[in-house]
């Protein structure tokens, strides 16, 4: 039923759309919107706008960037030699906040899935090897802990094995904080295998 009219009823039902937005948040972002003065709502709708037109893809790293090449890709003080690789965007900004990685990434947009019907084809693999013709030393795999992110792994190590450049995979295991009683047994054995010495 149409409580608010027809234009308020299409904001809420836009917002709605995106992910993780649920009815709820949706109707108060939309009241907050039409509460908003208009310039605001302007610089907003301005930045939706700019953001869809001008944002792609990094030439080097495939991150989301508005410019040729991401500002990491283009910081020449960051060691080329050493290669992340990543499922999306935002691991990418997960891994920046930490401050303590000074190579550069590869970002994949996905993971292989059989099931979900994503190969090999269908992420930026063939990208990520013709990076490797450079001068590249080592190769980070930083793919998620899931089923996916694994076979996406295992797949990537077995591609680069043979070129003669180190692969790593990072360390998972028990996150800060977590009772070891509730944590699945493939969690514990990357953490026992992820030991570090002290």
């Amino acid at each position: 039923m149409d409580y608010y009219g027809s234009q308020m009823s299409k904001l809420i039902e836009q917002l709605s759309s995106l992910p993780g937005i649920g009815g709820k948040t949706a109707q108060r972002l939309a009241f907050h919107i039409v509460h908003m003065p208009k310039e605001r709502v302007e610089q907003l709708t301005g930045a939706i706008t700019d953001a869809r037109n001008n944002v792609r893809y990094c030439s080097e790293c495939y991150t989301l960037t508005d410019q040729e090449k991401c500002p990491i890709c283009s910081n020449e003080a960051r060691d080329k030699t050493t290669i992340m690789v990543v499922e999306s965007t935002r691991d990418l900004a997960a891994y920046e906040k930490t401050g303590k990685y000074n190579g550069v990434y590869h970002v994949l947009h996905g993971a292989i899935s059989p099931m979900l019907g994503i190969g090999p084809a269908d992420i930026r693999l063939k990208e990520l090897m013709q990076r490797l013709q450079g001068d590249v030393r080592e190769v980070i795999i930083a793919t998620n802990s899931s089923l996916e992110g694994e076979t996406t792994a295992m797949y990537i190590s077995k591609l680069i094995k043979p070129t003669g450049i180190r692969v790593s995979r990072i360390a998972s295991g028990v996150p800060v904080g977590g009772d070891l009683e509730y944590i699945d047994e493939v969690t514990l054995l990357r953490a026992l295998e992820g030991r570090v010495e002290l």
